[in-house]
């Protein structure tokens, strides 16, 4: 049996990673609005360390289980995932420019799919955390938090999404802005974005602690997940963003995610 106390330790870190959504907002509390250099930048930044976590973490972790053979799988059932979810929801348009233009129903719709698209992470979150509390594990790849055994790969990819979770919080602020909405509402609706991070957590940290020996495949999931998510939304919505700037943004979101995967070189070496 799952110990009730690591499902909620699992719980409270998924829920972290949701609230971090909300810091994207804050800088408007600040100032009115960011330049299109520094979206792309914050989305290059995101992409680097989604990107570095999956390859550092995941991938290298599934590896160490066991094979490729249920590695590949998981992968591809990932990419599936945001696929299935980008055709059920074809012909809405949710990139950050055509906010301005959208009536307040619309934006919740725009506001449904990045929640759907926030599943994936918090099953990455989840997933990593399969050895939690486990007895003997070396002092090496775990750190003891609460008195419970933490591998190192769940604090750094909690960490990771967290990061992450703030330049997606400050593209759902932009269009809530335009509609007027008040400072505290866009740190609430940024939240409520990634509120399926928690329970996506809590189910693949139940499954794969279940059920061991599909762990290459949990890895590989929420690795084919986060990776298509950044081919396929993430980076668009930078080169949006850059379409007015010199080379189209693209010197700014290679810069954002060579610092994102520096930023996360620690991953290689737990």
């Amino acid at each position: 049996m799952v110990a009730v106390e690591n499902v909620a330790f699992v719980f409270v870190a998924g829920l972290l990673t949701a609230l971090a959504t909300g810091l994207g907002a804050i800088p408007f509390f600040l100032v009115e609005e960011f330049s299109d250099r520094w979206n792309v930048v914050l989305w290059g930044l995101a992409s680097g360390i989604m990107v570095a976590a999956s390859l550092f973490g995941l991938v290298r972790e599934g590896l160490a289980y066991g094979s490729p053979i249920l590695l590949v799988p998981g992968l591809l059932a990932g990419v599936a995932l945001v696929e299935v979810a980008d055709r059920v929801l074809d012909g809405v348009e949710h990139g950050p420019k055509q906010f301005e233009q959208a009536d307040f129903k619309k934006l919740l719709l725009i506001l449904g799919i990045l929640t759907v698209h926030s599943f994936p992470e918090g099953v990455a979150v989840g997933v990593s955390f399969a050895e939690l509390g486990l007895e003997g594990a070396s002092p090496a790849n775990a750190v003891v938090i609460a008195g419970i055994t933490v591998p190192l790969l769940a604090v750094f990819m909690t960490v990771a999404i967290s990061i992450h979770n703030v330049p997606e919080g400050t593209a759902i602020a932009i269009p809530l802005r335009s509609l007027g909405v008040s400072e505290w509402r866009m740190v609430w609706w940024a939240v409520f974005s990634s509120l399926p991070q928690p329970l996506g957590a809590v189910i693949a940290y139940y499954f794969v602690t279940l059920a061991k020996e599909f762990l290459p495949f949990g890895f590989g999931f929420a690795a084919g997940a986060m990776v298509y998510l950044v081919a396929t939304e993430f980076v668009p919505e930078a080169l949006e963003y850059g379409t007015g700037l010199a080379g189209g943004g693209k010197r700014e979101l290679v810069a954002g995610g060579a610092v994102g995967v520096l930023a996360m070189v620690p991953l290689a070496f737990v």
